[in-house]
């Protein structure tokens, strides 16, 4: 788990000093799904999980909403 941590880190670090949005937003979409999958997989529905299905329907309905202003 300590192996994840370490990588999620050195990935975030990455995202911060990335100076490509597009990438950058993608990067931070794979992060998201990762971290889904890790506290799916380890959790028990806790409070972690709640706050990422929340960020990740905040994220899906803002996605879904400049795709249709566009």
């Amino acid at each position: 788990m300590l192996k994840y941590y370490r990588q999620t880190k050195e990935a975030l670090k990455r995202l911060g000093s990335d100076r490509d949005g597009v990438v950058s937003f993608e990067y931070l979409i794979v992060a998201a799904c990762i971290i889904a999958v890790v506290s799916v997989a380890f959790g028990k529905g806790g409070a972690l999980q709640t706050a990422l299905t929340t960020a990740i329907g905040a994220i899906s309905t803002a996605l879904t909403t400049a795709v249709a202003a566009g």
